[in-house]
C-alpha cells in the first residue's frame, strides 16, 4: 500500500470512528436516516503470519455491535469470537467480520516453515558420531528421526550415531515442513597382522586387527579340530593340519592360514639291551617341544612309564614307542636273562 493510500485509509478510518461516536451521543433527530446499510472497518486488511503466530483483528462497526468473525479455511487460520487469529498451516485464509447488512475481510497469508540444515549428506565409520544442526524459520522446535535405526540413530539434539554399514535417512521436521540428510555408514578398512603362520601342537600365536571402525572383530576358525581362536585373536594349535582363521569387522573379513606342523620324533638309540629286572630311561627328541606319549608293544617283555623309563620283565624282544601329534617313532628292546 502506497503512502498516499495509507494516509487516505487512516483518515477515512478516523472519520468513520468519529461519525459513529457522534451518532451515538447526538440527540435523536426528527428526520429518519437511511437504513439497510451496515459499515465495518478493520484495523488491518492483510496479514502475513508464521505457523503458530497469533494476532487480533479489531473491527469498528456502524451499529456499535460486536461482529461475527469467520474464517474461509480454519485449517490455515482460525479465528475466535473476539477476533483472535491463530495461524495453523501454510496457505491463505480470508477472515471476515460481519454485522447485519455489512462486512469486511482481512486476507491472512500463513508462510510455510523453513528449516535450515547443517548438512545434506554425512559419511561415517561405524561407531562414530556426527552432530546435525537444524533451525526453523519461526523458531519452533525441530524433531529428528531415522528411517533405519539399525544403520544410524539420532537423538533429540541431532546427534547421529553410526551402527553398521549402510545408508539411512535422517529427517528434521518442524510444523508441516521436513528436510532430510542422507547418512552413509562406510564399510571399514580392515587388515590382519598375519596372513599365514606355522605352529606345532599346543603352540599359540596372537593375531591383531587394524580397523577404521570401532566395532569389535568377530573371530572364527574353519577347523576347530586343527586350530582354535578366542575373542582376543589368540590362535591355539590343536593337531597337525590346516585351518583358516577369519576376523570379520562390519561385514569385512580378513583371513590367516594356520598350518599345524607334524613333529619329528627321534629316539637317541634305535636299540637297547637290558637284563631282566633292570631299568633304563631313554632319551627322545621332539621337534615341537611337547612331551611324547610312551607305550610298549609287549608289556610282558618290557614296560615304559610316562617319563620314558623302561623296565625289563622277562626274556624276549619288544618295541617301545614314542608318539606326538599322530607321529610315532620306535626303539627295539632286547631283554636277556642275567
Amino acid at each position: 500500500m502506497s503512502k498516499k493510500h495509507k494516509f487516505l485509509h487512516t483518515m477515512l478510518t478516523a472519520l468513520l470512528i468519529a461519525s459513529v461516536l457522534f451518532i451515538s451521543i447526538a440527540p435523536p433527530a426528527k428526520a429518519h436516516a437511511a437504513s439497510g446499510i451496515g459499515l465495518v472497518i478493520l484495523n488491518s486488511y492483510s496479514k502475513t503470519l508464521n505457523i503458530g503466530d497469533e494476532c487480533f483483528l479489531v473491527a469498528f462497526t456502524s451499529n456499535g455491535k460486536k461482529p461475527t468473525f469467520t474464517s474461509s479455511s480454519s485449517k490455515v487460520a482460525s479465528v475466535n469470537t473476539y477476533g483472535k487469529i491463530t495461524a495453523k498451516k501454510a496457505g491463505i485464509a480470508k477472515i471476515t467480520a460481519k454485522i447485519k447488512n455489512g462486512e469486511a475481510s482481512c486476507i491472512v497469508r500463513v508462510e510455510a516453515t523453513k528449516i535450515q540444515l547443517s548438512a545434506k549428506q554425512i559419511s561415517l565409520e561405524n561407531g562414530y558420531t556426527a552432530k546435525l544442526n537444524a533451525t526453523a524459520s519461526n523458531g519452533h522446535t525441530v524433531t529428528f528421526r531415522s528411517n533405519k535405526k539399525s544403520i544410524a540413530t539420532v537423538d533429540e539434539h541431532g546427534l547421529i550415531t553410526a551402527k553398521k554399514p549402510g545408508t539411512a535417512t535422517i529427517t528434521a521436521r518442524a510444523d508441516q515442513t521436513a528436510v532430510s540428510c542422507t547418512v552413509t555408514v562406510k564399510k571399514p578398512a580392515v587388515s590382519l597382522s598375519k596372513t599365514s603362520a606355522s605352529l606345532y601342537r599346543r603352540q599359540t600365536v596372537r593375531l591383531t586387527v587394524k580397523s577404521s571402525s570401532k566395532s569389535t572383530p568377530k573371530w572364527k576358525s574353519s577347523k576347530k579340530s586343527v586350530a582354535t581362536v578366542d575373542s582376543s585373536g589368540t590362535v591355539t594349535a590343536v593337531k597337525n593340519g590346516t585351518a583358516v582363521i577369519t576376523a570379520t569387522v562390519d561385514g569385512v573379513s580378513k583371513s590367516c592360514e594356520i598350518t599345524v606342523k607334524k613333529p619329528v620324533v627321534t629316539f637317541e638309540k634305535s636299540e637297547l639291551t637290558l637284563a631282566v629286572g633292570k631299568k633304563k630311561t631313554v632319551k627322545v627328541s621332539v621337534s615341537s617341544g611337547n612331551k611324547p606319549v610312551f607305550s610298549s608293544s609287549n608289556t610282558c617283555i618290557a614296560t615304559v612309564d610316562e617319563y620314558g623309563t623302561i623296565l625289563a620283565h622277562e626274556q624276549g624282544k619288544a618295541y617301545i614307542y614314542a608318539s606326538e601329534d599322530g607321529v610315532k617313532s620306535r626303539m627295539r628292546i632286547i631283554v636277556k636273562q642275567n
